[in-house]
């Protein structure tokens, strides 16, 4: 398990509430005499990893938690992605800035205010205050408690209880509100370390003497957030309560269910987002000049149509993962149909689309969210595509390029006496100092140059036929659909997914996890390349749960935060 900075995890540790007035919290930046010290609220528990929640496993929870419509006003803060790594190993060295906290205060209270507001406050309030002007304990303890063990994914400590129920009765007094007491502490609770870090902790491994497994909670939070990229709910809860996710067989019947769910398919879309990258739609830009087809239906729009291509033909029709590179299926949008120029009967929504046979629109890389990303705001970049090729489906690092390049003769997109990207980049392709890179990029993102910046078909640039000839590791093909074949052929495919999948459900660097690979990567193919049954092994083997560095042990210039 990747090993937590005390930096990052002495900041995690103080976004906390402490004991202050009832006008002030629940944000502070310390931690006082309030909340108990997670070691404290944990008895017994060997505190191994924490993860940051993402936005979209924020607003998951919020949704299961507390319903469809609450709504979550505000943005939160990104976790930064590390070089060449999934954003789900990032969040196990993420801490956040003042600022962020601020958001997360925000947000908090505006959510906590509308679950205990007048018309959802019978929800989630199972008794009735003796006095509505009061503090009442017994009451808030009835309320809280059921909702802290769903939202720290484990159940209260007494002390978190009391701290909890405590913070309520001392806001019901001041605002002469029970229901505004709530609301302090339920904001509380959704700002505590408990609740924006996916806390993980271990317990001795019965067959591995003197090492550690993760325990039955950190296991439910586990499965969770990698099938379902939410909070464990009641029945992962009581499996953790009663044993079930420590015995092999009983792990493998919940999670085989949870991968038949209809919500694995959440789960599979926030997995590839991660992997391919999809922050980066955030801050496309095109030039309209260039592409007036650029428009902010065409941006939401590009996306969501690789995700649905993705879990149609993995999660709907359990298809072979390598056939995604060369599927013709995909879906259409009436603003996607005029940059695709293909028609689309429906004004609204989304319709299921096939490409003809042979059209240079196979696959994942011929779409156009694809193409777009992986190009500049004016001009395609060969560079760029082969570069996402070969670090994101193959998992093969490509080096950054010296600081000294001299760009110019590729940027003359205009220039008549080099019309085409493969020409324009013959200069680096011939230059000692950039050939090494570019010998390993460029091959695969020529052969998609007949798609432009936006990802339009072309057959010309300048007028001048375009040559879509490519070639990977000695092995030459046509245009994108061959590309696509030799994708799928590729060896690296498979097994830069089984480690990416393997990094993303343990929070562990592609470098930490590459030893399990090849045997996870073999039990992939004999389960048909499926998404299922890959998702399936990595949430039943053992080695996921394995605690592989030394607990964190705190030293003293941040003991206050244990004792």
């Amino acid at each position: 398990m990747k090993r937590m900075t005390w930096g990052a995890a002495a900041v995690a540790l103080s976004v906390v509430v402490s004991g202050c007035a009832a006008s002030d919290a629940p944000k502070t930046a310390v931690v006082e005499q309030g909340e108990p010290a997670l070691t404290r609220a944990m008895p017994g528990a060997q505190i191994v990893a924490m993860r940051r929640l993402t936005e979209a496993q924020y607003r998951n929870i919020i949704a299961d938690v507390f319903g469809p419509d609450v709504v979550v006003a505000g943005r939160i803060e990104p976790i930064v992605r590390p070089v060449h790594e999934m954003i789900a190993s990032g969040a196990a060295e993420a801490s956040i800035s003042p600022a962020g906290l601020d958001q997360f205060d925000a947000m908090a209270r505006n959510i906590a205010a509308q679950v205990f507001g007048e018309q959802r406050r019978a929800q989630f309030v199972p008794c009735v205050p003796r006095d509505e002007k009061l503090a009442d304990p017994a009451c808030a303890a009835k309320v809280l408690t059921p909702l802290g063990r769903y939202l720290f994914r484990r159940p209260m400590s007494p002390a978190e209880q009391a701290f909890f129920v405590k913070l309520a009765g001392d806001g019901a007094g001041p605002t002469g509100s029970f229901h505004k007491g709530l609301e302090l502490a339920l904001a509380a609770m959704l700002t505590s370390p408990r609740f924006l870090y996916v806390i993980e902790s271990a317990e001795p491994d019965p067959a591995r003497p003197g090492e550690l497994r993760l325990d039955a909670w950190s296991r439910a939070a586990r499965l969770s957030f990698l099938l379902w990229n939410t909070t464990p709910g009641e029945t992962l809860l009581t499996a953790a309560e009663s044993g079930k996710l420590t015995d092999q067989a009983q792990l493998r019947t919940l999670a085989e269910a949870m991968v038949a769910s209809p919500r694995f398919e959440q789960g599979v879309r926030a997995f590839f987002a991660d992997m391919l990258l999809f922050e980066k739609f955030d801050e496309l830009s095109k030039d309209p000049v260039i592409y007036p087809y650029f428009n902010q239906d065409v941006v939401q729009a590009l996306p969501e149509q690789m995700l649905r291509t993705i879990t149609d033909h993995l999660v709907a029709r359990n298809g072979d993962y390598r056939d995604l590179f060369t599927t013709q299926r995909t879906f259409m949008t009436r603003s996607l149909g005029g940059l695709y120029q293909v028609p689309v009967a429906r004004s609204a929504g989304w319709v299921p689309y096939e490409f003809a046979p042979g059209d240079d629109r196979a696959g994942l890389l011929g779409q156009a969210g694809f193409l777009a990303l992986y190009s500049h705001s004016g001009r395609s970049s060969p560079t760029l595509r082969g570069r996402a090729v070969r670090e994101l489906l193959m998992c093969e690092p490509v080096p950054n390029p010296p600081g000294n390049v001299n760009f110019t003769a590729v940027q003359e997109t205009g220039n008549k006496a080099k019309p085409t990207a493969r020409i324009r980049l013959l200069a680096h392709a011939t230059d000692p100092s950039c050939s090494g890179c570019h010998k390993i990029t460029d091959p695969i993102g020529l052969s998609l140059e007949r798609f432009d910046g936006l990802g339009m078909a072309r057959k010309t640039e300048n007028a001048a036929l375009i040559d879509a000839s490519g070639e990977m590791d000695g092995k030459p093909f046509q245009g994108a659909i061959g590309l696509g074949k030799t994708m799928a052929a590729s060896p690296s495919t498979t097994q830069c997914l089984s480690m990416r999948a393997l990094s993303y459900a343990t929070g562990r660097s592609g470098e930490d996890v590459e030893e399990l690979v090849p045997a996870l990567d073999r039990k992939f193919a004999a389960g048909g390349y499926g998404i299922r049954a890959l998702f399936t092994q990595i949430a039943t083997m053992p080695e996921a749960y394995r605690v592989v560095t030394k607990p964190l042990a705190a030293p003293a210039h941040v003991s206050m935060l244990t004792q």
